[in-house]
């Protein structure tokens, strides 16, 4: 067998970008849906309102306390900060007790908005992520128990 390093074996969450394992977090948020809705008040009718639905809403996924053997994240956000908007699907992956993949929550047409990296230590050789910030256009979650 080859010396391949998981980059997220200590960590509960992984994220997928494009289908290749990328990183590793102890801390995801962003994972929610909103449904904006227009209240209108119809004449004559006073036991209720009624809701229209206007548009959907996906607030920015924020990972945090990250790791990886990989530069794939930092250059794909590079990338961004220099201009070149590269869209990519990707999958944040909740691992069970037993490092199993217990839910996936696939995001869509994404690209990272803002790094923060991590205090740097001498003993460690990874490139760790304090949090990263990816704005996408949609979320699905998918379990896989």
């Amino acid at each position: 067998m080859t010396g391949r390093k998981d980059p997220a074996t200590v960590f509960r969450f992984q994220v997928e970008i494009d289908g290749l394992l990328v990183a590793g977090f102890s801390e995801v948020r962003g994972l929610e849906v909103e449904t904006e809705v227009e209240v209108y008040r119809e004449g004559g009718v006073n036991e209720y309102e009624h809701h229209l639905v206007k548009i959907r809403k996906y607030p920015s996924l924020i990972l945090k306390h990250g790791f990886t053997h990989s530069d794939e994240l930092w250059n794909w956000f590079e990338g961004v900060a220099e201009g070149r908007i590269e869209r990519k699907n990707g999958s944040v992956i909740m691992l069970d007790s037993s490092g199993n993949e217990s839910y996936r929550w696939d995001f869509f047409s994404s690209y990272p908005i803002k790094w923060t990296g991590p205090e740097l230590k001498a003993d460690h050789s990874e490139l760790a992520i304090e949090s990263l910030e990816i704005v996408h256009t949609g979320l699905k979650v998918m379990s896989k128990k």
